[in-house]
């Protein structure tokens, strides 16, 4: 499977130019060049409180948008939205796209990060998802996600590719950087992590660090900390071969 993964400097609160600079990136590709893009948390407005001037509907601009986007690449599209609840609340998504533009999977962030006061703008969600791409076991998580582990068992050990969206800030860019290698150990499988960079409207700094790590927490790919469009190729078999020479996940207590 290739994976792309884009690196993005997100517009603050610019749905318009966000999905601007995604559609230059994605006019780049040549047919059949990648499978999957995955898209930073948020992508389209960045990590932002103000829901009422951020979160749309399915049926809005953004979410129309990335639909006709995975359709007309023929790409399977994972990518951050607010979704609208009331002018005082919403939900911190990650949309999953097919190759024909049709919805497979939406996750709602289990666990709002309330250090920033998430909690009180974005509603949080119980439930985790699985998908398939290209017959391949699917799951994503969502950047504070990354430090409870527990969410991640729940999906394995049929998910074989896990995808962390983030906007995880610059202050504790080695936690993330960690916390991918131990996820993608811990339960022997492919974790592609992407995040975004540059400044936000808050004044956080972002440092990108965007990467693929594989099931024995070897780092495939590495995007630095610039803009970047990052395509890599993931030997997915191997995840079965680590799974069956090491045996771990048959340990897990019930």
């Amino acid at each position: 499977m290739k994976v792309l993964s884009v690196q993005l400097d997100i517009a603050w609160q610019d749905s318009a130019q966000n999905l601007l600079s995604l559609r230059e990136y994605l006019q780049r590709l040549e047919p059949g060049q990648v499978d999957v893009v995955v898209l930073p948390e948020l992508f389209h407005c960045g990590f932002s409180m103000q829901v009422d001037q951020v979160s749309q509907s399915k049926g809005g601009e953004v979410y129309t948008a990335l639909s006709d986007l995975a359709r007309q690449y023929g790409v399977y599209l994972v990518a951050g939205f607010a979704e609208r609840v009331s002018s005082t609340q919403a939900r911190n998504c990650a949309l999953v796209f097919d190759q024909n533009g049709n919805e497979q999977a939406c996750y709602v962030k289990n666990r709002t990060f309330n250090f920033a006061g998430e909690g009180d703008y974005y509603q949080a969600g119980s439930e985790q998802v699985e998908f398939e791409i290209k017959g391949i076991s699917c799951s994503v998580f969502i950047c504070y996600d990354l430090r409870f582990p527990e969410l991640f068992r729940q999906v394995v050990p049929q998910a074989e590719m896990i995808f962390v969206i983030a906007n995880w800030p610059e202050s504790r860019q080695s936690h993330w950087e960690v916390l991918l290698q131990a996820r993608a150990i811990e339960n022997q499988c492919f974790v592609v992590g992407v995040n975004r960079i540059g400044k936000d409207g808050n004044g956080l700094r972002y440092a990108g660090g965007s990467m693929v790590v594989d099931p024995l927490g070897e780092i495939l790919s590495y995007a630095g900390s610039e803009q970047a469009c990052q395509i890599t190729e993931v030997p997915i078999k191997q995840v079965k071969l680590v799974r069956r020479q090491y045996p771990f996940l048959e340990d897990i207590e019930s």
